[in-house]
C-alpha cells in the first residue's frame, strides 16, 4: 500500500462516540426524529461561543474587498458543497459584483454532485488553487469539520506563504490550535447523531457560519438598507413583486408611487428608493448613490446635508 493511500485517523470531536444516539437502530421513526432534532439543537449555541472570531473574520473580508480584493471559500466534501451554494446565493440576494466571492471544491465541479476520490487529500492542489487564483488584497477561508482536510490546509498555507489574510472554519478545537490560519473559528458540536457523519451537526454548522459571515460582509457593503434586500435584481414576476414590497415597506409609499418610482429609475430599486426617501429627482438619487459607492445611507446622508 502507498504512504498516502494508508488510513489515516482522524482525532476530532466529530469522530467520537455519541452516547445520546446509541441504539438509535431500535427506535421507532416518530422517536428518530426526534433523537436527531434534540442533537441539532445543540448547533447555534456551538456557532454562537465562535462569533467572536467570525467577527475578525468578516472584517478582514470586507478589508479585502474595499481594497479591491476577492474572498475565497475552500474546501472539500460537505464544507466544499455547501461554500459553493453559499457564493452562488450572493448573487440573487444581494446583486453581488461578478467575482467578489469564489468557492473552491476539492475534484472540481464534478465533486459537487458526487465524491472524488483522494481529491480532499491532495494539499498540493489545495495550493495551486490559491497560488494560480488569488491575489495579494484577497482572503481565504478554509472549511473542514475536522480540521485536518489536506486540500484545505495546502490552500491555507500557500495563502500564508504569500500574506493573505487567512481563517479556518472546523468542528475540532484541537487542529484549530495549531491550524495554519490568521483566525481559528471553531464551531466544536462534538459527536455526530451518527458518528463520524459530517454532514450532520458539523455541517449545520458550517452552513450557520457561511451564512452569517457572507451576510454580514454584504450588510457592511453596503448591500442592504436596513433589513431589505435593496441590491436585488427583480429578474422574475416574484421578484418584481417583491421589490415592490420593499419599496412601499422602507417608504410607506402607495404601490402605485413605487412601481412609478421604480419604472422612472429603470428598474434600480436604490435608486428608487433614495428618491422616494428624499423628494429628490431619479437622476440626482442616482448620481448620489454613484459618490456614495452605492451606500444607501451615506446617499441619503449626502442629501439631506
Amino acid at each position: 500500500m502507498a504512504t498516502e493511500d494508508r488510513p489515516t485517523g482522524v482525532e476530532s470531536p466529530t469522530e467520537r462516540g455519541n452516547p445520546r444516539t446509541a441504539g438509535i437502530d431500535l427506535l421507532p421513526t416518530p422517536d428518530i426524529l426526534n433523537t436527531l432534532n434534540r442533537e441539532d439543537r445543540t448547533v447555534a449555541d456551538a456557532v454562537g461561543r465562535a462569533l467572536p472570531d467570525l467577527a475578525r473574520a468578516v472584517d478582514l473580508a470586507v478589508d479585502a474587498l474595499r481594497a479591491g480584493g476577492r474572498v475565497h471559500y475552500v474546501g472539500a466534501g460537505t464544507s466544499g458543497r455547501l461554500a459553493v451554494l453559499d457564493a452562488a446565493e450572493l448573487v440573487p440576494t444581494f446583486n453581488m459584483p461578478s467575482g467578489w466571492f469564489l468557492a473552491h471544491q476539492a475534484g472540481g465541479q464534478r465533486a459537487f454532485l458526487e465524491a472524488v476520490e483522494n481529491a480532499e487529500d491532495d494539499a498540493a492542489a489545495g495550493a495551486a488553487t490559491i497560488e494560480n487564483q488569488a491575489g495579494d488584497n484577497d482572503f481565504v477561508l478554509g472549511l473542514t469539520a475536522s480540521g485536518r482536510t489536506p486540500y484545505v490546509l495546502g490552500a491555507l498555507r500557500a495563502a500564508r506563504r504569500r500574506g493573505i489574510p487567512t481563517a479556518l472554519v472546523s468542528a475540532n478545537p484541537g487542529a484549530a490550535r495549531n491550524a495554519p490560519a490568521d483566525i481559528a473559528i471553531t464551531a466544536d458540536t462534538g459527536p455526530e447523531p451518527i458518528t463520524g457523519s459530517t454532514r450532520m451537526k458539523a455541517g449545520s454548522a458550517q452552513k450557520l457560519v457561511l451564512t452569517s459571515f457572507s451576510t454580514t460582509v454584504m450588510i457592511r457593503m453596503g448591500r442592504t438598507y436596513s433589513n431589505l434586500m435593496v441590491s436585488m435584481v427583480a429578474t422574475n414576476a416574484k421578484l418584481r413583486g417583491r421589490t415592490i414590497s420593499i419599496l412601499r415597506e422602507a417608504t410607506d409609499a402607495s404601490e402605485q408611487a413605487c412601481s412609478q418610482a421604480l419604472s422612472a429609475a429603470d428598474g434600480d430599486l436604490k435608486t428608487a428608493l433614495v428618491h422616494l426617501l428624499t423628494g429628490v429627482s431619479v437622476d440626482r438619487a442616482s448620481a448620489a448613490l454613484t459618490n456614495a459607492g452605492g451606500q444607501v445611507r451615506d446617499a441619503l446622508s449626502s442629501l439631506e446635508s
